[in-house]
This record gives C-alpha cells, structure tokens and sequence, in this order.
C-alpha cells in the first residue's frame, strides 16, 4: 500500500478510501466486517463515513456497525484513521427536528457526541462538514471545532462539497483566529465530472488540503456499464439510468470502453487509476459493496497508465480546463 499526507498535515492516510455508504443499507454487519478487516489487512487504513449512512429510518447505522467492528480489538481503531461528518438532519425518530442538522455549535456539539458513542471511539481523526451551511458564519463553526480540537475528540477538520471560495473564506476565517481550518475536501469528482479543476482543486491546493474525490465511477457508468448491459450483468436505474439515456453520453462511454479494450484494461480500475494521477488527489473514495469490489479496487493501485491511454481519456472526457482560462480570454 502507497500512503501520502493528508493535505498539509503530517497525517499518513492510504491512496485509496474505503467509504461505507453500502454497510447497513445494501450490505450486512458481517460482510461489512469482513470489508474493513481485508481492507485493513491490505494496508487501507482511511475510513469514510457520516452521521446520516443508513439512512431513513436508520440513520447512524452504518457508523454502529463500524464501531461494532472496533470492539473487536485486535487494535482496529488504533491502526484506523477514521472521517465521519455532520450536517444532515439526524433528529430523533427520523423527524427533522430543528437544530438537529447542519453546522451551528449546538448541533455539532450534538453530533460529535452521537457519533462518539454509535462508532465506540473516543476521538474523530478527520470530522468534516457534509455541505454548506449558508446560515451559519464560519467564526461560529471554528469556535465549535476548536473546542473539540482542545478536548481532544476531534483532530482535523475537512469539507464536503464546498465550491472553491467558501474553502478560502472558511481557511481564511481560521487563519484569523488561530485555528487550524479546513485540511481536506471531499468533492464529487471523475473522468465523467472534471469541474472541480476549474476552482475547487486549485482552492484545495492553495490553502494545503487534501482531495479526496467520491463517486470516482460516476455511479457505475466508468465501469463498464454498456458491457455489463449487453452481458445482462447489471441493469441501470435511477440518475444512471437518466443519463445513459443521452446518445451523446452512451457514444462517450463507447469510446471510452473500446479505448479500455484496446489496451487490455478494465474500466473501474482504470478509473480508479486515472484519479490517482490527478495534482492534489489524496485518495478516491471506493463503496465496495462485496469483497470481490474491493479486491478490484485494490488493483488500481498496481495499475500504470501510459500517455497515449492518458491522452486518449483527455480526448473522450476533456476537462474544463483552467480557471479563469477556461471563461476568459
């Protein structure tokens, strides 16, 4: 396993994320044990998750079941460098509760502590804000988390799906206070959505966070996904389904498909392995749901992709190119 720092931090965090998104909902507390105990044993120690995994009427599950798996012992938690995040609503009962969700010092105050208790852990290595909270000013934020920094339940900050200037305006704020501010950003970003190049990358890169990119398949479509179809491996649904109903989309996957085929490559590693090359990335998020995804994703790490298969990707899914290049002169 390769490691690298986390953004500016002197934190050691594996090349590749296993996110948790699948444990509880698509898949059960034993195999997700059995997950995290290949990942571990692969050398994976960074661990994704939230308050809200579960979902509906089971939110805080899928941090129950990782925490399940850290008294286990064996020294789980202490080979582990745990992210979870706050922002949804986790009132009780499944009702939205006001001042149950989102980044006021009430509810992270709140949150930290039931996410504490369900994961079993006494500390969060990397707790990060799952979205934007428009009504909430970042002094409050930085007040809360600081508080947790100095009582030792927290140790980093990160972001989720912030644009580029509210990570300057939230490191910013921190800078003038004295704290140590956003260290990671976790962004929807792959082959398929490449507009986090334009602002939030160079944000990322300018105040010293780490990347870490979720969906690097873009829900299955960088997978095979026509292949699978015509093998009637997998059936679409949902936004994938809406989107492979575009010609336009299905010629692009075609291309990038037969590309793949020509270099005896597979699509999700090689996704996977694109993302590895990217300036400022830490780590893709992988959700295997099985054993078998995980040991393919594994395989992303040994794989080298040559220039002409690089340029031919470029080709298929140009990026956005710089910013402010890319709408201007």
């Amino acid at each position: 396993m390769e490691y690298t720092q986390l953004g500016r931090t002197g934190l050691k965090v594996s090349r590749l994320v296993l996110g948790t998104m699948n444990f509880g909902p698509q898949t059960d507390e034993p195999t997700s044990h059995g997950i995290l105990d290949a990942a571990l044993d692969a050398g994976l120690n960074f661990v994704d998750t939230a308050n809200v995994y579960g979902w509906a009427e089971n939110k805080g599950r899928t941090e129950s079941i990782i925490g399940s798996w850290f008294a286990k012992g064996d020294g789980r938690r202490d080979r582990t460098v745990l992210a979870t995040k706050v922002y949804g609503n986790m009132g009780p009962d499944g009702e939205a509760w006001p001042n149950h969700d989102k980044l006021s010092a009430l509810n992270i105050r709140r949150a930290v502590e039931a996410s504490l208790k369900r994961l079993g852990t006494d500390y969060i290595d990397l707790y990060q804000f799952h979205h934007v909270d428009r009504a909430t000013p970042f002094e409050e934020i930085w007040q809360a988390v600081d508080v947790l920094i100095q009582q030792g339940k927290v140790l980093y900050a990160g972001s989720s799906n912030f644009p580029g200037y509210k990570i300057a305006q939230a490191n910013e704020v921190a800078s003038r206070r004295g704290s140590v501010g956003l260290v990671s950003e976790q962004c929807l970003y792959n082959l398929f959505e490449r507009r986090a190049e334009m602002e939030v990358i160079p944000a990322a890169q300018e105040y010293g966070l780490g990347v870490i990119p979720w969906s690097p398949l873009h829900g299955g479509l960088l997978g095979g996904v026509l292949k699978k179809e015509v093998e009637g491996k997998r059936r679409t649904e949902g936004r994938a389904a809406a989107t492979l109903a575009d010609p336009a989309v299905r010629a692009q996957l075609q291309a990038y498909e037969d590309l793949l085929d020509k270099h005896g490559l597979q699509p999700g590693e090689t996704a996977l392995a694109w993302l590895l090359t990217r300036p400022g990335v830490t780590g893709p998020i992988v959700g295997p749901r099985t054993p078998e995804q995980l040991a393919g994703a594994l395989r992303a790490l040994e794989l080298e992709l040559g220039e002409e298969v690089l340029a031919g990707l470029d080709e298929i899914f140009p990026g956005p190119g710089p910013s402010p290049e890319a709408f201007a002169w």
